[in-house]
């Protein structure tokens, strides 16, 4: 095996809390998740296309997607598009039973990488892999070279993912803070919403840095704890 295909992002330990039991389904998500779950656990169901903005929850999706194939006795593999630099990275991907591919704009627009994903394609088509992809763009505006490509891409079914509004996510952090056993007073949580970005990926991340904070210094999450820790992030 060559040093690339080593150093494949394969995910072999999966995260625990991006599960389908932890994901919040916003107004209009129940279909992806559904989808997402049906593929994950059925042989043979049709291949999906999830589509939606930075944030919004499809890596979580894929991830859990990944994690339920396992639990059913199913090889999975997770890989970012992104980091699929060459045709030989593409072409290391087969092999497993069920792969969920992300982040596919960043292979639209490249002729090389476009022809290895169209090829990666036919050989998961003919070796009887599941496929579970997403991007940030739905299809008809992925800026691909490739008709063949974006015909075979057509063939999946394709959902949105929406985020989460504002109440969802609030009530997704105090449960997290829940979980843990952690205090999380109402007016740090304004403070740290009037503050902070509000994405999913960026707040899992800033409360496992209050989370691992709070725990280390045995404190309550208030308002100067927050404007302490942010400042020290800067």
């Amino acid at each position: 095996m060559s040093a690339k295909a080593r150093q494949l992002p394969l995910t072999l330990r999966w995260p625990p809390r991006q599960r389908f039991a932890h994901f919040r389904v916003a107004a209009g998500n129940a279909e992806a998740l559904a989808l997402a779950q049906d593929l994950a656990s059925r042989r043979g169901a049709p291949w999906v296309l999830l589509h939606g903005p930075a944030g919004c929850g499809k890596t979580h999706l894929l991830i859990a997607a990944c994690q339920l194939a396992q639990a059913e006795r199913r090889s999975s593999r997770y890989a970012a598009a992104a980091r699929l630099t060459d045709a030989e990275a593409m072409r290391a991907l087969s092999g497993a039973d069920f792969l969920a591919l992300d982040g596919l704009d960043a292979v639209a627009g490249n002729a090389a990488t476009e022809h290895a994903l169209f090829d990666l394609y036919n050989r998961l088509r003919a070796a009887g892999t599941t496929l579970l992809m997403a991007a940030r763009e739905p299809l008809k505006s992925l800026p691909l070279v490739l008709p063949d490509l974006r015909s075979r891409l057509g063939t999946c079914v394709q959902v949105s993912v929406s985020p989460l509004d504002e109440a969802a996510r609030r009530a997704l952090v105090q449960d997290w803070a829940q979980e843990r056993g952690l205090a999380l007073d109402p007016p740090a949580l304004d403070w740290l919403f009037a503050r902070a970005a509000r994405d999913l990926h960026s707040l899992q991340g800033l409360f496992e840095r209050i989370d691992r904070a709070a725990l280390a210094e045995r404190r309550r999450i208030t308002i100067p704890f927050l404007r302490t820790l942010l400042a020290e992030g800067d």
